[in-house]
């Protein structure tokens, strides 16, 4: 069975993502050991092999059909944003029209099942926005250009999965954004994921909002009040899911075993567990699309953009995931 063609997408050019991209392909050799297609500017590419010093042929093709995988090169998609080298560590409204139209094309491109899965590196949401983009992140991107409503932000790291309630709102904002919908779709959601994932009879711990769980009212009610009741409706229906879990406690849990996956309530609950775990390794997926997208779990890193710096650990396990689950997800919809 042939192995997926994989979409890769570089992010901010001024950033890091261009780096890790090269890196990744070259420095590892991932471009020998996996099917991929880079989705950005020629000239993005040709600036990161001289500032990485690595050396490799960039061949532009316009077709699946036309990647060769005996040729050992950089299969590129170009959509000729920018016709020269950037100036790296700023934000620029050129490079977030680079980002849109290369995550756009390669959306395109999976819609149309010329590649199985996306890959993305960072990019920085003010050159998104001062480029002219509608959208504020990834995420948001796919589910628009794919209307996708029910996308779901899935991380990964060793044997710890963590799914988001609610992601980028003010954590003041949280506990008024958690409600008895919201849970109760939530939980066979992500439930389903698991099992596309290939876990069998997967179970699912949901996360308490408030210290200690809310010790029943003491330290906050929505314990009480809410997440707990809908857990114990969810369990009634026939559901594997248990809580709400203390979140002190509950990720360790979670990587023990005890459970298949963690439903954190908010952004920072989830994203301090796993990247403590393991900052470099942790992937980020999409679930809830027409095929799996995922994604380094990091930033642009303009501090050190341009200097051969980063850490492409993250860019390699993104690619890797995208892998060995594409079809998985692909079949599982």
């Amino acid at each position: 069975m042939k192995s997926p063609l994989i979409g890769i997408t570089v992010g901010d050019p001024a950033g890091i993502g261009p780096e890790i991209v090269v890196n990744a392909l070259i420095k590892h050799a991932l471009n020998r050991s996996h099917r991929l297609v880079v989705f950005a500017d020629r000239s993005v590419i040709q600036q990161a092999l001289d500032q990485t010093g690595q050396h490799a042929e960039i061949v532009e093709i316009g077709h699946p059909d036309e990647y060769t995988p005996d040729r050992d090169a950089i299969h590129l998609v170009n959509g000729q944003v920018l016709d020269g080298p950037v100036q790296m560590g700023l934000i620029q409204a050129a490079c977030g029209r680079s980002v849109y139209q290369h995550v756009a094309l390669a959306i395109e491109w999976a819609m149309q099942e010329r590649i199985d899965a996306i890959a993305t590196a960072p990019l920085q949401k003010e050159s998104l926005k001062a480029g002219g983009c509608p959208h504020l992140d990834h995420t948001a991107i796919c589910k628009a250009l794919t209307r996708s409503d029910d996308a779901t932000t899935l991380f990964m790291v060793d044997r710890l999965r963590v799914f988001f309630l609610t992601r980028h709102i003010p954590l003041r904002d949280i506990a008024d954004a958690i409600d008895e919908k919201l849970l109760t779709e939530a939980i066979p959601r992500c439930l389903g994921y698991l099992e596309m994932l290939g876990l069998e009879k997967p179970n699912l711990a949901v996360a308490a909002l408030n210290p200690h769980g809310g010790e029943d009212g003491l330290f906050g009610t929505e314990e009480r009040d809410l997440i707990a009741p809908v857990i114990l409706k969810m369990q009634g229906k026939g559901y594997r899911v248990e809580g709400p879990v203390p979140g002190d406690s509950v990720f360790h849990l979670a990587h023990e075993g005890i459970f298949s996956g963690v439903l954190s309530l908010y952004h920072d609950q989830g994203h301090i567990a796993t990247k403590t775990l393991d900052f470099y390794r942790t992937v980020s997926l999409t679930l809830g699309l027409p095929f799996l997208r995922t994604s380094v779990d990091h930033g642009t890193a303009f501090n050190i953009a341009g200097k051969n710096k980063a850490n492409e650990t993250s860019m390699i396990e993104a690619i890797r995931c995208a892998d060995q689950y594409a079809f998985q997800i692909r079949q599982g919809r």
